[in-house]
């Protein structure tokens, strides 16, 4: 009897210790599960927040409004004439800076590179450059600290443009500074846009070309410009920086108010809209030349000061009836740009193609025409669009019969003497061919700098 209870008194401390063994090996997993929890949550909390502040950028509350800003009251529209200048009484031009951005109206928006946030489809990402703002900006940080004090940001826009152009534009070997934009990939920079780059250069072989382009700031890009460096040109392509451009202007607002999504883009390409911003701000920040990338050059704009082209003419009044924003010339800080960049923050409007472009520089010459400080010249449309858009397959076409081979010499001569540019309207005549003897092809051989290279489609 004695025997068996110590035997159950052994059977009961046996599973007493089965049970704690049980027990403590069930604690140490749940804690173990328990932690691992923790860490993974941490975790997921550390990945939503640094996804969080990818699309979160703050926009400086917009400063004290230049000096030369000029009064926001509505103008008198009636009664101001429209005067237009011929190109021998242009002044000449001190210091040139030429600017090139591409304008179209397409019939599907063009693939821009501006990111769009998850949050707002409608936002468009802007550049803020500088050098501790994001991972890669980082690693250019430590070749800074050595020439820039602790705690001093550096925008990386306006660097890259110094060291481009050289701090001292006295001793800059650019005579001339040219930019373009690109708004659209790489892929659709052709033979067209490429070509453009050859008249510029042909005509300005002392100049210096940066395109404002995300796309084309890439590896990628700069493979496409190769052949103008392996030359000797002088060009690069760096991303636009909005905030640095338009900084201590009403577009500062603007783009704050974009970026919030409180502007309403509208139906036109919104990176259209913003390439006829973005020219008013490079010329205004720069001062020069500003062309449009289809506009292809012939002879140089050094004696070209304050300027911008008539695009058609009254025939009975024969002054201008309507400007246009693909070649605009300025001095820096000129208070008619102003004036253009105050319109397009009060007036945008994403619906109407053309509103934001040439229909705003013309309604704000039309009102400022003649007031004392505005200091500008209007050239007749021969100066840079010497056919318009819907007679450009004119320039495209060889001779067709006699009469029309009788017209071709003529409107060569008369280009080839009178215009310093020939506008190709890209919508209109993108997808033409250029038939042999026609005056495109002459101004090809003319313009070129890698001859016999071009196909017959331009």
């Amino acid at each position: 009897m004695d025997g068996l209870i110590c035997d159950k008194h052994k059977n009961a401390v046996k599973t007493r210790i089965f049970n704690s063994n049980l027990f403590h090996h069930c604690c140490f997993q749940l804690t173990e599960r328990s932690l691992y929890a923790i860490v993974s949550c941490f975790l997921l909390f550390l990945l939503a927040y640094n996804s969080s502040t990818v699309f979160y950028v703050q926009v400086p509350v917009p400063a004290n409004y230049s000096p030369e800003i000029s009064t926001l009251s509505s103008e008198n529209v009636a009664g101001k004439s429209r005067k237009l200048v011929s190109l021998s009484s242009s002044a000449k031009l001190s210091s040139s800076v030429v600017y090139a951005v591409k304008e179209e109206t397409p019939l599907v928006k063009p693939n821009t590179q501006f990111t769009i946030s998850h949050k707002n489809p409608n936002l468009v990402g802007f550049t803020y450059d500088s050098v501790d703002y994001g991972p890669k900006r980082r690693r250019k940080k430590k070749s800074l600290v050595k020439v820039v004090p602790s705690g001093v940001k550096i925008n990386v826009f306006s660097m890259r443009m110094k060291e481009f152009f050289g701090s001292k534009l006295s001793n800059s070997s650019c005579k001339f500074r040219f930019f373009m934009t690109w708004i659209s990939s790489i892929e659709s920079f052709g033979e067209r846009e490429q070509f453009v780059l050859e008249s510029l250069f042909k005509a300005h072989p002392n100049g210096c070309l940066v395109i404002m382009s995300t796309s084309m700031d890439s590896p990628k890009g700069m493979q496409v410009l190769n052949p103008f460096l392996e030359k000797g040109l002088r060009v690069t392509a760096i991303s636009p920086d909005y905030v640095y451009l338009f900084k201590n202007t009403i577009a500062q607002a603007w783009i704050d108010s974009l970026m919030k999504g409180n502007i309403d883009t509208g139906e036109v390409s919104l990176g259209q809209n913003l390439s006829n911003l973005l020219r008013l701000g490079l010329l205004y920040k720069f001062g020069g030349i500003y062309l449009d990338t289809d506009v292809i050059v012939l002879k140089s704009f050094g004696k070209l000061r304050n300027v911008i082209g008539a695009q058609t003419i009254d025939v009975e009044t024969r002054n201008w009836s309507r400007l246009n924003n693909a070649v605009m010339i300025f001095d820096k800080r000129h208070p008619l740009l102003y004036k253009f960049i105050e319109e397009f923050a009060l007036t945008f409007d994403g619906n109407k193609w053309g509103h934001n472009g040439p229909y705003l520089v013309s309604r704000v010459v039309s009102r400022v025409g003649g007031r004392d400080g505005y200091n500008f010249t209007v050239l007749p449309p021969m100066a840079f669009y010497p056919v318009d858009w819907n007679r450009i397959g004119s320039l495209f076409l060889g001779p067709k019969n006699e009469t029309h081979s009788k017209w071709l010499p003529l409107k060569l001569k008369q280009i080839q003497s009178e215009s310093l540019a020939v506008h190709l309207w890209n919508k209109q005549s993108r997808e033409l061919e250029v038939e042999e003897g026609s005056i495109i092809q002459h101004i090809l051989s003319d313009c070129c700098v890698f001859c016999n290279s071009h196909s017959s489609k331009l």
